[in-house]
């Protein structure tokens, strides 16, 4: 893959890639189609955990494989893409010693149109990610009905999680950037976790523990970053994750949540951490229809 990177005005370029929506056929979510272009979308959208894979070669390029054990990658999702648009990759090239840096990174697709914006980082920076740098608690949340019964500080429940060698194995067969370093012998022993894995673990349980307290609702990433603290996570490799409601809030169309989560090793080193905006659409929630008479 390194041969396909260009370094263009000090900025390494991946090549284009057609990022697959995997998830098209989960009935009722963002990535049906018949549901989201009901949403005034064009389609049934690539999860935004799905572009954070067209990364790692840059960043191997930009801030080397320690970035792996000692990284991270924020994300803003700005506008959505549907099944196999061609996209690609931007890493702002590190000035110098790159032990505690970090750079602008974003997504693009074919056309310019500019998919989500951020950073990457190596060490310990002086700045904050750009999601850190988001002031996300400025306003009052108002009035909430798909998020009403949570708030801010609300945690998850700790969960024992684990990433299954044939859950990796379908990963595989639709990645567009792959690293041998997923499906075999890495650095720091077996396979590894590939961004996306690292979101769904980071993601999955503890959203599954708040359930009950979020109103029916049709869900999305805004934004995602993660942070490999003493990466990477591991194949078949036992941790725990937990987290917590960071903030809550409200656009014209949606009811959205900030939240962290972390995962630790079985002997409570934290391994990774992520923080995540997830929206949920007014429009497809029952409690704004009742309300409108819809």
């Amino acid at each position: 893959m390194k041969s396909e990177i260009e370094l263009r005005d000090q900025v390494f370029v991946g090549p284009l890639r057609r990022s697959v929506n995997n998830a098209h056929d989960v009935r009722g979510s963002i990535h049906d189609d018949s549901t989201a272009t009901k949403l005034g979308f064009r389609g049934g959208t690539v999860a935004g955990s799905i572009h954070l894979e067209l990364f790692p070669p840059l960043l191997l390029r930009a801030l080397g494989q320690r970035w792996f054990e000692r990284g991270t990658l924020s994300m803003y999702f700005l506008n959505a893409t549907t099944d196999r648009e061609a996209v690609r990759a931007f890493v702002k090239q590190p000035p110098g010693d790159v032990a505690d840096t970090q750079v602008d990174a974003w997504i693009e697709r074919e056309d310019g149109m500019r998919v989500a914006e951020g950073s990457a980082s190596i060490g310990n920076p002086s700045e904050p990610t750009a999601l850190l740098r988001k002031p996300i608690d400025r306003f009052d949340a108002g009035e909430m009905r798909i998020l009403a019964n949570l708030k801010a500080g609300d945690r998850f429940e700790n969960r024992e999680v684990i990433l299954p060698r044939a859950a990796n194995a379908e990963r595989m067969k639709v990645i567009t950037e792959p690293l041998d370093w997923y499906a075999g012998p890495s650095p720091w022993g077996g396979a590894i976790a590939t961004p996306a894995s690292m979101v769904h673990l980071l993601y999955a349980e503890p959203i599954a523990t708040l359930r009950g307290k979020i109103g029916a609702a049709v869900g999305l990433f805004g934004a995602i970053e993660i942070r490999n603290i003493n990466g990477p996570i591991l194949i078949e490799h036992p941790y725990r994750v937990g987290g917590h409601v960071v903030a809550l809030g409200q656009s014209p169309k949606t009811e959205y949540m900030w939240f962290e989560t972390e995962l630790d090793d079985r002997e409570g080193k934290r391994i990774a951490e992520m923080r995540m905006l997830l929206r949920f659409m007014k429009a497809s929630s029952p409690l704004y229809r009742q309300a409108t008479g819809g």
